[in-house]
């Protein structure tokens, strides 16, 4: 596991995760996981094989989407701008597969978010043609991580965007070549940055943006023991990009180190009321902001596992949501990301 691993991600640890079983709750209910990764790093497997045994845990999860991985699966050669396309080369055979049926009914990596360096300007469309070449039908959009912070605890050593980087002339250059294509954008950021996001939308209102993770919550380094003042700013934030209508929202990414919640300290495994009283307040904050119809559930595998298990995690969520509406339910679990991505195979009228 590399160093920024180390420090951003927990490690899974199997033995621990077992400590606490759950059976799927609402079993019928229909999933479409957005946002997973798959990848092959130092100590660390997580590939087709293992993304069946998570999906196989008692959920309706019909199809997922892959969103880019920690410079995983890059090609090995070729221009630096272009090697970033292997990565959904690789996601597209993964999605192959699935779809010969040997797997299962499961259609994974049916969506594949890849890798481009927006900040090339208009040079990176030959980049972002190559992607849609190599993904054929499934590949999507585009995620350039942002996430800055003043304090360099904050910071993964992989990725390391300018403060103003989203506000940037190069930057917005290459942003505006994912409208003409057909591409959406992945926004990945800390809470902080949520007013710049804002701002991006704005400048490109027919550009469809996702933000990930529910904003980006942090809660350790410096904003250790400052939630309540977290929540307010980002709160605030939230309510204030809701109003872009080309924005959505990926309610989920708390498994996270980051958001500091510490479930990966515990003696056993959390449950998921566990994770529910704790997710509230946050997946709850940005469904009222945007509402369900804006907003989609999401595990961020294998990320989150080291804090919980797959089949826990959805039972949270399925807690979280209990007092929706069934047509709200569609939305949060499969709709709002199967109409986003443009996944086919759905009916969007369904309930």
């Amino acid at each position: 596991m590399s160093a920024a691993t180390q420090q951003h991600q927990i490690p899974v640890r199997e033995d621990w995760l077992a400590t606490r079983q759950e059976e799927a709750l609402d079993p019928g209910q229909v999933i479409v996981d957005p946002h997973h990764h798959l990848w092959d790093q130092p100590g660390w497997r997580y590939l087709l094989d293992e993304l069946l045994a998570d999906l196989d845990t008692g959920h309706d999860v019909r199809a997922t989407v892959y969103v880019q991985s920690s410079r995983s699966m890059l090609r090995a050669e070729g221009p630096e701008a272009m090697r970033a396309v292997g990565e959904t080369e690789f996601a597209n055979g993964v999605a192959a597969m699935c779809g010969s049926g040997r797997y299962g009914p499961v259609r994974a990596c049916a969506g594949i978010v890849g890798a481009a360096d927006l900040r090339l300007g208009d040079a990176v469309r030959p980049v972002l043609e190559a992607h849609a070449r190599a993904g054929g039908d499934r590949f999507r959009g585009i995620r350039h991580i942002a996430t800055w912070d003043p304090d360099p605890a904050m910071l993964n050593p992989s990725y390391r965007p300018a403060e103003d980087m989203l506000d940037s002339p190069a930057f917005r250059a290459g942003f505006a070549q994912l409208a003409p294509l057909g591409l959406r954008y992945d926004a990945w950021l800390y809470f902080h940055q949520i007013p710049r996001l804002a701002a991006l939308a704005r400048a490109f209102p027919g550009t469809p943006i996702v933000l990930n993770h529910c904003g980006g919550i942090l809660g350790i380094g410096r904003y250790a023991g400052r939630r309540d003042e977290v929540f307010a700013q980002w709160s605030a934030s939230m309510r204030d990009l809701a109003a872009c209508p080309n924005v959505m929202v990926k309610v989920g990414g708390l498994g996270m180190r980051l958001p500091g919640f510490g479930f990966e300290a515990r003696e056993r495994a959390p449950s998921s009321q566990d994770l529910a009283e704790a997710w509230r307040p946050w997946m709850e904050g940005c469904i009222e902001a945007f509402g369900a119809s804006r907003c989609m559930f999401e595990s961020n595998f294998p990320v989150d596992k080291g804090s919980y298990s797959y089949a826990v995690g959805w039972n949270a969520m399925k807690r979280v949501a209990s007092g929706a509406s069934a047509a709200e339910k569609a939305d949060l679990f499969w709709r709002s990301a199967a109409r986003f991505y443009g996944l086919p195979g759905f009916d969007l009228r369904e309930a």
